[in-house]
């Protein structure tokens, strides 16, 4: 090896050691004065702004998501919110949570839904105190329906020689059971609590789209439709995205186009913190020490 290449791999190795320290001393920097603000201190120093309330994935029960818009709620600088909503549903006790802080943020703020891909069943829900809805013609949402699911696998069970045992203190204590199948009583006892709930949510349907419950019944059936289609139905207000909302949040609740949108999150501020640090040492890592000038260059020369 000549002196030309020992030198060029020094250098190399030094200034992979630099990336790593200045990265921990942006990192730490940062983060200590981050850390010592109070939560919801970077938007006082902003002034007013739009937010944006991200629900993705499945719904489920979310206490940081409520606590968030229940601070939203009280905050003054935040001029109104944009709830963005790309999910195909969830549990029904995590949807009418959402729904319910959204409905008390509604009182206080502006609130416009944008849905995405999917909004449909708890995702569409959580779309309902809005004073808006905005889709897109190929969001598929609507899915205005309960289901409750089981298997049961007492034949199959059988087959192999197992058999299965209960005590239970009631006859519907273990209906739905995989292990059995299910009884003429506890089929009615399960479908009474899927019609209590599919009611509930006809209720909330009706009174965010300002419908009769006849109507939405009508279209409860669990049908999924593509965002034109919802809005002959009267559950989609307009076509678009976010640009959409903003123009109409300027001419109808006269909240500036001009204002900063600011993503509510959900997560702690540490918990961010930690996950934007290990990703920024992940991609150091890579570049330098896996990628250009490290052991990827060292195996391909």
């Amino acid at each position: 090896m000549t002196l030309e290449a020992d030198l060029l791999l020094d250098r190399r190795r030094l200034k992979r050691r630099l990336t790593l320290w200045r990265v921990l001393a942006v990192l730490a920097g940062l983060g200590a004065i981050w850390v010592a603000l109070p939560e919801g201190s970077t938007a006082v120093l902003e002034g007013d702004y739009v937010a944006r309330l991200e629900i993705r994935g499945t719904i489920r029960e979310d206490r940081r998501m409520v606590e968030t818009i229940k601070r939203a709620a009280t905050n003054g600088h935040l001029r109104a919110v944009l709830v963005a909503i790309d999910s195909p549903g969830g549990t029904v006790a995590g949807g009418e949570a959402i729904h319910a802080a959204l409905t008390h943020l509604a009182a206080s703020k502006p609130v416009v839904a944008i849905m995405g891909g999917t909004a449909a069943s708890a995702g569409y829900m959580v779309a309902l105190p809005a004073a808006r809805i905005f889709a897109r013609e190929g969001t598929l949402t609507g899915s205005i329906g309960v289901i409750l699911q089981s298997f049961e696998a007492s034949e199959l069970l059988t087959r192999l020689g197992v058999h299965s045992q209960s005590i239970a203190s009631g006859p519907l204590k273990d209906q739905p059971s995989p292990f059995r199948p299910l009884t003429e009583e506890g089929r009615a006892s399960l479908t009474q609590v899927v019609e209590d709930m599919q009611a509930n949510f006809v209720r909330m349907v009706a009174a965010g789209r300002n419908m009769s419950e006849e109507a939405v019944r009508a279209i409860a059936d669990g049908r999924v439709m593509a965002g034109g289609r919802a809005r002959e139905a009267g559950l989609v207000d307009a076509m678009g995205g976010e640009r959409e909302a903003r123009a109409w949040l300027a001419e109808a609740r006269a909240v500036p186009t001009s204002l900063p949108i600011r993503t509510l999150e959900t997560r702690p501020r540490l918990e961010r913190l930690l996950a934007a640090g290990t990703e920024s040492l992940a991609r150091a890592f890579f570049t330098e020490w896996l990628g250009r000038g490290g052991l990827f260059a060292q195996i391909a020369r």
